[in-house]
Parts: C-alpha cells; sequence; structure tokens
C-alpha cells in the first residue's frame, strides 16, 4: 500500500509536469497526460524508493521531454548523490 503523503505529492506533481509538456512540449493536456503516464520517467516516479519526488517538475518535464525524442534519458547527477 503506497503511503498517503506520497499519492498526495505526486498529484501535485503530475499536472505540472503535463502542464509543461503541454507548454514547451507542443503536446495537448490529454496528449501529454496519457503519454506522461506510459513513460519510463513516470514509471520510476510512481516509485517512492527511487526519489524522483525530490525533482523539480521542469526536471521531471526535461527527463520525460528527452525520453520522448530519444527513447532514453538521463538522470541528473544529484539523483545519485
Amino acid at each position: 500500500m503506497t503511503d498517503p503523503k506520497f499519492e498526495a505529492v505526486l498529484t501535485l506533481i503530475v499536472p505540472q509536469v503535463v502542464q509543461l509538456a503541454v507548454e514547451r512540449g507542443g503536446m495537448d493536456e490529454i496528449s501529454a497526460a496519457q503519454v506522461f503516464y506510459r513513460s519510463e520517467v513516470y514509471a520510476l516516479l510512481e516509485q517512492e524508493e527511487t526519489k524522483f519526488w525530490h525533482f523539480s517538475p521542469l526536471t521531471l518535464f526535461q527527463m520525460f521531454d528527452e525520453e520522448r525524442k530519444t527513447g532514453r534519458f538521463v538522470i541528473p547527477e544529484e539523483a545519485s548523490a
């Protein structure tokens, strides 16, 4: 079972990432949400132990955008510290 506090964090972060995909990624809101929820970035974000929720929405968007364009992404160095 997932921690309710963690779920609350996700409900704050995900819409911000989707909005950035609309504003900067040239996607409509429905497509942005669908593609983000199927991404590896989201798969890692929803696992609390990865600590991806520590990243800003902008950083998460940049990783998602990189994954969408190239099929892969780089995890920022601060994640491995």
